[in-house]
């Protein structure tokens, strides 16, 4: 399928995924993904109320209108397009410095089946080729090691680890290569 072929909303799709704009009729699957203990287990905050995840939601719906082309986005199976996390592109400060994060978060009941590095690995992609972004990083608490293997099958390695909202975090980074064809021409 051609992404003029897509439906409505689709910002990428992979082999087995559909990342499409989040839409206020995602709020019961966003909210049972957030309000599990398990999947929320290395989370500052940890889970989420309703409300809490009503209101992150309303956000991403709205767009962070400074940079309009990021965000976190409903990550779908295709066919059929059964709601199973949200992935996607955000923008931050660290340590005084721009950054923009790749997030991915996969119901549990679709764990170890290789959804988040797919994810994680066309968001590394459409950032660098579409967007034009040329570093991005990924937080990874230091004890997840699903998490951390999922960045590094993204292509994204270790680079240090910092005090971030209080807790230890590690800081995977790609940066995009230039090619070839990116070279001085004048040499």
């Amino acid at each position: 399928m051609s992404r003029s072929d897509a439906p409505a909303g689709t910002i990428l799709e992979t082999e087995r995924l559909r990342l499409r704009r989040l839409e206020p009729g995602d709020l019961e699957a966003l909210h049972a993904l957030y309000s599990d203990p398990e999947i929320r287990r290395y989370f500052p905050e940890g889970v989420l109320t309703h409300a809490q995840t009503k209101a992150e939601l309303d956000w991403f719906v709205a767009g962070d209108p400074d940079h309009p082309a990021l965000g976190l986005w409903a990550t779908v199976l295709k066919p059929g397009g059964e709601f199973i996390g949200r992935c996607g592109l955000l923008p931050g400060i660290v340590e005084g410095r721009p950054e923009v994060e790749v997030a991915y978060l996969i119901d549990k009941r679709h764990w170890r089946r290789g959804y988040g590095a797919e994810a994680a690995a066309a968001l590394v992609r459409y950032g660098f080729d579409t967007l034009g972004l040329t570093r991005i990083i990924a937080f990874v608490d230091p004890a997840n090691a699903a998490s951390a293997a999922t960045a590094r099958k993204a292509g994204l390695a270790l680079e240090r680890e910092i005090a971030l909202e209080g807790m230890r975090t590690a800081i995977y980074t790609i940066e995009r290569r230039r090619d070839a064809d990116e070279t001085d021409s004048s040499s």
